[in-house]
């Protein structure tokens, strides 16, 4: 019973902590995705690792229903063996992959937030031909979905700044 007590007491104390230094919740009604939520378009997929980028950021951010902004971005991936058998086979990857981002103002083209995203993963290559090559592409998704959640995670940590 102690324990209970004491839990509910210190959820209260974090609330309090919280409340008292202007924390608001991204998705709540004052919130900065609010202004983000299907406002956000994205450049066209050029290739399949776009393709994987923005089919993420729409997920998280919405389908474009007003557009108030536009995200562009590059995309650079790169393929080091990790694991190399004394006969020469590599048998598991890494993929590291970065996102340069730029959120502009459909209106004026004025860019308003900039940036870099980073991240890696990797894939076994110790199967057969279509073993490996079905866990290279998931790889590659994966990689998209992190990069994706990083840049989403950024424009709603600065959404506040963006003008409506």
């Amino acid at each position: 019973m102690w324990s209970s007590d004491r839990r509910s007491f210190l959820a209260l104390i974090g609330a309090a902590a919280l409340s008292g230094c202007g924390f608001t919740p991204a998705y709540g009604p004052k919130g900065g995705a609010a202004g983000l939520l299907g406002r956000v378009e994205t450049d066209m997929p050029q290739t399949p690792d776009d393709f994987a980028l923005v089919r993420r950021l729409s997920e998280r951010l919405g389908p474009v229903e007003k557009a108030r902004y536009r995200l562009s971005y590059t995309v650079t991936t790169d393929v080091l063996g990790q694991a190399i058998t004394p006969e020469g086979a590599t048998t598991r990857y890494s993929l590291t992959g970065q996102v340069e981002y730029r959120l502009q103002d459909s209106r004026s083209e004025a860019v308003l937030l900039a940036g870099k995203v980073s991240s890696f993963t990797s894939w076994s290559a110790s199967g057969s031909v279509v073993a490996t090559s079905s866990a290279e592409d998931d790889a590659h998704r994966r990689l998209m979905r992190m990069l994706a959640d990083q840049i989403v995670t950024r424009l709603l940590a600065q959404a506040g700044t963006l003008p409506k």
